[in-house]
């Protein structure tokens, strides 16, 4: 698609399309990149039946119309000034290029309220999705990962919904990081309302975004719409807690078609909140548990997760063949050298030499012509320190 810097012609018609053309449609996108923003408006606004353009009925053409002739473009950037927004659209220094891997369905345009550029944070950013009604445990992992990503200097973006976005903000926030809200309402209208707080702190910490003109309201569909923006923005998205029927699958399944990451935080085989997750999961979904494992995914050569394993006993620092002698004994009562030697595989002369060192740091005893452990090593090697 074009980079060319828009006109001021181009961008005030795509601020007046934001209000006549729904998000995602892209039919409408297919306009402004064969005719460009001007003409469409120009043909909307337009009294001839003539020049109608192709790929809508005659009823939609009409619709699309009576929106036309009634939007007041500088109105609405009068409105985004007076809350600290701008509108941004392709061209733009501070447009996202990543937003144009959705071809035609990619915003006209977007609102933006906060003062960094979307463009540079969008270069590093994670989606972290999920549930509204998640549980404690989903919020608590929602809220470690934003706040690790955001320590690693990573963006966190998400919806600005009840349940795990808020937590993902607010993780992000806590850990003084950055993060964007996309929202599918306009910038100035705080949706839901019971996050008018925290979007406030985002739109002073961080950004606040959306495709909708200020004072728009959202629908059902806009929030599904709105998940195509946020997959889009980012290098990967992250589910936390989400059902068979969930949004944040959506956003998921939306990261998938435009080639990013899509990962999944797995919660107990029994909740209902988690059955989206464990879905993913099964499928083309990474399993990620924390940030560090998140960011070995997204982020560049080298940025990799510590390796996991259990803690080190001190058994685990003895040689192969002093292991292999301390292996033969048995777990309760003594052992004659040639039993030993037999079950370590090597001969009587070097178990003994091995069980003079083992007896030095501690593992085994000598009771007359036999050995065992002591009790240290006994606790290690039997009652919870082996293998299961």
């Amino acid at each position: 698609m074009s980079a060319d810097p828009p006109s001021d012609e181009e961008r005030l018609a795509r601020v007046a399309l934001t209000r006549v053309l729904e998000p995602g449609d892209a039919v409408g996108g297919r306009w402004l990149c064969e005719v460009g923003a001007g003409e469409v408006l120009r043909r909307l606004a337009g009294a001839d039946d003539e020049e109608r353009l192709p790929g809508v009925t005659a009823r939609r053409w009409e619709g699309l119309r009576a929106r036309a002739v009634a939007v007041r473009p500088e109105r609405d950037l009068e409105a985004a000034r007076e809350v600290g927004a701008r509108f941004v659209c392709p061209g733009d220094a501070e447009w996202p290029v990543t937003l144009d891997d959705l071809g035609d369905a990619r915003p006209v345009g977007l609102w933006v309220r906060g003062r960094p550029s979307l463009r540079m944070w969008a270069l590093r950013s994670v989606a972290v999705v999920g549930s509204r009604a998640c549980s404690g445990y989903g919020a608590h992992m929602a809220a470690e990962l934003a706040a690790g990503l955001a320590e690693r200097g990573w963006v966190v973006i998400s919806g600005g919904a009840y349940g795990v976005d808020g937590a993902a903000h607010r993780g992000a926030l806590g850990a003084g990081g950055a993060t964007v809200a996309v929202l599918a309402c306009g910038v100035d209208r705080p949706y839901p309302r019971g996050h008018a707080g925290l979007i406030g702190r985002i739109a002073e910490q961080g950004l606040v975004v959306g495709e909708l003109p200020p004072g728009d309201h959202p629908t059902p569909s806009r929030f599904i719409l709105r998940n195509r923006v946020i997959a889009a923005l980012t290098r990967g998205t992250v589910v936390v807690e989400a059902a068979y029927r969930s949004g944040a699958l959506a956003t998921a399944r939306s990261a998938q078609e435009l080639g990013r990451f899509t990962m999944g935080v797995p919660g107990p085989a029994t909740s209902g909140l988690s059955a989206g997750v464990h879905e993913l999961l099964r499928g083309d979904g990474v399993l990620v548990t924390d940030a560090a494992e998140v960011v070995e995914l997204v982020g560049d050569m080298g940025e990799l997760a510590p390796a996991r394993r259990g803690p080190v006993v001190p058994r685990d620092l003895l040689a192969s063949g002093l292991q292999r002698v301390l292996a033969a004994l048995p777990a309760r009562g003594c052992a004659a050298v040639r039993d030993v030697a037999v079950g370590a595989g090597t001969t009587e002369d070097d178990a003994v030499a091995r069980l003079y060192e083992l007896q030095s740091l501690g593992f085994v005893e000598r009771h007359g012509d036999g050995w065992q452990l002591t009790r240290q090593a006994f606790l290690s090697v039997f009652a919870g320190g082996g293998e299961s």
